[in-house]
């Protein structure tokens, strides 16, 4: 599902909420290049499917670009086509060519957090009460079903279903969007997310591996720190543990992605390609470099000058390149 500091949180995040729209040039390109008519996001990396990653990244952009009108239209296709009639979670995929399209009734938490996240802000801007209770809901419905024990932390289960075996819970570090769970300890409080947070911040610490200590893109998690490379799964730092330094960038806790960001600047300092992807056991690389959104990502955290957008034409690396224009 999906792609498969004490810093003052809260007086940043105030500030964005409600900030005045940024220029909407790469917005209206991004907009052409993946928004339908009807509001559905698509993934053209991933056969034309939408999930509600691309629908929660749509409305924060939109929301982002003060564009209400798409905002709208991607929120109501995503109520319409993918919410959930027994909780205030959404399906997480769309396949257009399917006879059941929804045929995969699990949700991903991260999908659900973009469109709260999105709603929550979208509330404050526009001052829109539908929003601030929808978004309540769905956080509510994450934090009641989503959040498991662990010892003494608790952690977000990537789904409802196929995470938890055997006393073994499998996390995706991505789906900790750092500033949305900022954003819910504002206005839900700490006794509701500070343990989520906490557990998060365990994660971080935890999901260390091999001699560069990078986290992987899922992690199995025994006991409260004991985290490994999650069984079954390649154990690569790529495609999406890349945003994590990013969500950490966007929440004021830099410190915490000192690992990724060093590894980056390793190769940016002999000014060579970084690889796309990197085994954390073997310290085998992909053959490949990181795409234009890889590298955007990369240059923002490293403090490089951006280059210039590349033409839209992938959803994910498009979503990437949007995504640092919101720091």
């Amino acid at each position: 599902m999906g792609r498969s500091g004490a810093f003052s949180h809260e007086r940043r995040i105030d500030r964005n909420i409600g900030a005045a729209p940024r220029p909407s040039a790469s917005w209206d390109q991004f907009k052409a290049a993946f928004v339908q008519a009807d509001g559905r996001v698509i993934d053209t990396g991933n056969n034309g499917i939408s999930h509600t990653e691309s629908q929660g990244y749509g409305m924060v952009l939109a929301e982002a670009a003060g564009d209400r009108e798409t905002f709208d239209s991607i929120h109501s296709w995503t109520e319409r086509t993918l919410a959930r009639s027994e909780d205030a979670l959404f399906s997480w995929r769309y396949v257009p060519t399917d006879p059941n399209p929804v045929a995969d009734r699990n949700n991903a938490t991260d999908g659900d957090i973009l469109i709260a996240w999105a709603l929550t802000r979208a509330a404050a801007r526009w001052g829109d009460r539908a929003y601030k209770s929808r978004a309540a809901a769905i956080r509510k419905s994450i934090h009641e079903q989503m959040v498991r024990p662990m010892g003494d932390h608790v952690f977000l289960l990537p789904g409802l279903s196929g995470f938890e075996n055997d006393g073994r819970l499998t996390l995706n570090p991505s789906y900790y969007i750092w500033p949305a769970l900022s954003l819910f300890q504002q206005v839900d409080g700490a006794k509701m997310w500070g343990p989520v947070i906490a557990g998060g911040e365990a994660l971080l610490r935890g999901a260390r591996f091999g001699p560069l200590r990078l986290p992987t893109d899922w992690v199995d998690v025994t006991a409260p720190n004991d985290f490994t490379p999650a069984l079954g799964r390649p154990p690569l730092f790529g495609f999406d543990v890349i945003r994590v330094p990013l969500y950490l960038m966007m929440d004021g806790r830099m410190d915490a992605a000192r690992d990724m960001s060093g590894f980056w600047r390793s190769y940016q300092t002999r000014g060579a390609a970084i690889p796309a992807t990197v085994n954390v056991v073997t310290g085998e690389v992909a053959p490949y470099a990181l795409s234009d959104g890889g590298m955007a990502v990369a240059n923002r955290v490293l403090g490089v000058p951006a280059a210039p957008k590349a033409p839209m034409t992938d959803y994910y690396s498009a979503v990437l390149q949007e995504l640092c224009s919101l720091v």
